[in-house]
């Protein structure tokens, strides 16, 4: 009787260990940014072969734009753009559509995890600096909305909260990168175009540091809005984007044109937002990125 009790017990234990080395560990990409980021793709634009491609990987690769309590992680898929008067249509998507899917074609036999928190006209010097205080975004976001917001806090408890799940049903995860699209607010002052350079940096160094990751890859887009009001920000917030990928490892950087005829990453009409292909291009060179540092 004892020892059949044992081998009940041993059989037990291996199977509970068997079923634990089968989850399959969660490949963990961060998103985080502006409008570019937040993304006014029309998904209803796309064609049959890029649908099947989106449709192929959302079994594989799911998008959390929300604490799981509030709302859980989705398959890749559009987002409700709302009644924008902007655009005629309200199936919107980012980049992490097509990030998504070359990260799962690239790497067949994994599953991702896509965090994303993205806000339209925030600020790196304001609402999504990790050193944020009142004063900075007072002086750097429109709006009193804006002006509360602290976004890279907001993207870590969103991050923490998904994993949370992960880990309360033992399945592994590891943090594989980050994809940067901002910088566009950062261009209309000379303050914050001029502080963009340390600011992307301590933004890196925070990320790292929050996870333990020391050469957690970093991907950054580079803006590319026509000059407004302070007429050299544009060029210095892309400079300082190139001077960081200069000085840091494993930093990467998506380039872009400044030709206003946008053949490289095509715009709607304000001439800032990428259309349904420009946010297709941009997803894609992301996850090549990402994908170069990670080999």
């Amino acid at each position: 009787m004892i020892y059949r009790k044992i081998l009940l017990f041993i059989s037990s234990c291996l199977f509970s260990f068997l079923c634990t080395a089968q989850k399959k560990e969660v490949q963990v990409v961060l998103l985080a940014g502006q409008s570019n980021m937040a993304g006014h793709g029309n998904f209803d634009a796309l064609d049959e072969k890029a649908l099947d491609r989106v449709k192929k990987a959302g079994i594989r690769v799911k998008l959390a734009t929300r604490e799981p309590q509030k709302k859980e992680p989705v398959p890749l898929t559009w987002y409700n753009g709302g009644s924008n008067k902007k655009y005629n249509f309200k199936k919107h998507f980012g980049p992490e559509l097509f990030s998504g899917v070359v990260l799962s074609e690239t790497y067949p036999e994994d599953d991702f995890l896509l965090i994303k928190t993205a806000v339209g006209g925030t600020s790196l010097y304001g609402a999504w600096n990790p050193n944020w205080t009142q004063e900075k975004a007072k002086i750097a976001e429109r709006g009193a909305a804006r002006q509360s917001m602290q976004l890279y806090q907001k993207h870590i408890k969103n991050i923490k909260s998904n994993l949370a799940v992960l880990e309360s049903k033992g399945i592994p995860y590891k943090i594989v990168g980050v994809l940067w699209m901002q910088g566009e607010a950062d261009t209309n002052n000379e303050l914050k175009a001029t502080a963009y350079q340390q600011n992307l940096e301590n933004l890196i160094a925070a990320y790292r540091k929050e996870f333990g990751i020391e050469k957690l890859p970093f991907v950054i887009g580079q803006i590319n809005i026509p000059p407004r009001k302070f007429k050299q920000g544009p060029t210095l917030v892309r400079k300082a984007m190139e001077q960081v990928v200069a000085d840091n490892k494993n930093v990467a950087l998506v380039k872009t044109s400044t030709d206003v005829s946008w053949t490289d990453y095509p715009k709607h009409s304000d001439d800032t937002h990428y259309n349904t292909e420009g946010q297709k291009r941009l997803g894609v060179a992301f996850a090549k990125a990402l994908c170069s540092i990670l080999k």
